[in-house]
């Protein structure tokens, strides 16, 4: 189908009747089983999901914020997952936006809001204070728009926070993750606690692969040992980095600022394939 940013498919599974993945502009962007929105296929989301999962509850519904929402695979897990959950989920496509909403039967308002728009734009019209979690998987074909990775971007993201909340952001690269470790040390300055969670392999830095950038002001969340071993319990088991293995993955890599120039990572594949 065509769409305001280029083209749209679902291409449904040979051997599973529910499974669906959308692709925009021939990338994989989402993964849905129709019949069950708990189920993640995609490593990253089951990564994210695990640290959600570890989220401290809070005082009314959860709340969410989806930057680059594309099929809305998190926010319909995050629907069953959080019973009364309140979302928000942002795509630059307008008519995406709108396909996917009949394609997918997703929750309907005030449950999970869909709005066509620019994240960082989106973002600084939200209310200080007013999220539990705020999740970025924006991408630009290959890559994630600079202008959502910087220094700047992060502390919009914290303002929106409430204290105790949490920022998650898929981040796709390749050795020798430049990329991944300018986003650690971006997230430094702005967040108490930052970890990075990847397998081991990509951690290693010997195959393309997707990590999750973890930020948060609550000490307990990142020094949960029940989160490691949740993660490493995953059907492809993943590491979280945090503390001093942070400090050494970022290495000598310079935080990302908007007037700094920017960093290009090399192409690929901008999600799980």
């Amino acid at each position: 189908m065509p769409i305001a940013t280029g083209t749209a498919e679902v291409q449904r599974s040979p051997d599973d009747p529910d499974a669906v993945t959308l692709l925009v502009n021939g990338v994989p962007s989402s993964h849905l089983d129709l019949a069950d929105p708990l189920r993640l296929d995609f490593e990253y989301m089951q990564q994210m999901a695990a640290v959600l999962d570890h989220l401290p509850a809070a005082d009314g519904p959860f709340r969410a914020v989806h930057l680059g929402a594309a099929g809305c695979a998190m926010a319909r897990w995050a629907d069953v997952r959080f019973p009364g959950a309140r979302q928000i989920a942002v795509d630059l496509d307008p008519v995406l936006v709108a396909l996917v909403r009949d394609w997918f039967d997703l929750p309907r308002s005030p449950a999970l809001r869909l709005r066509a728009g620019e994240a960082r734009a989106e973002l600084g019209t939200l209310a200080d204070a007013s999220a539990d979690a705020v999740l970025r998987d924006v991408f630009a074909g290959d890559r994630t728009p600079p202008h959502v990775t910087t220094e700047e971007f992060a502390r919009d993201v914290a303002r929106v926070l409430r204290p105790g909340g949490l920022y998650l952001a898929n981040c796709a690269d390749r050795p020798p993750l430049a990329l991944a470790r300018a986003e650690a040390a971006t997230l430094a300055p702005v967040f108490a606690h930052v970890g990075v969670v990847a397998e081991p392999a990509v951690l290693r830095g010997r195959r393309y692969g997707n990590l999750v950038l973890v930020a948060t002001d609550d000490p307990a969340l990142l020094d949960d040992a029940g989160l490691a071993r949740d993660l490493r319990s995953l059907p492809v088991p993943a590491r979280l980095l945090v503390g001093e293995e942070l400090v050494a993955f970022a290495g000598r890599a310079a935080p990302l600022r908007d007037a700094a120039p920017e960093l290009e990572p090399e192409p690929g594949s901008a999600v799980d394939p």
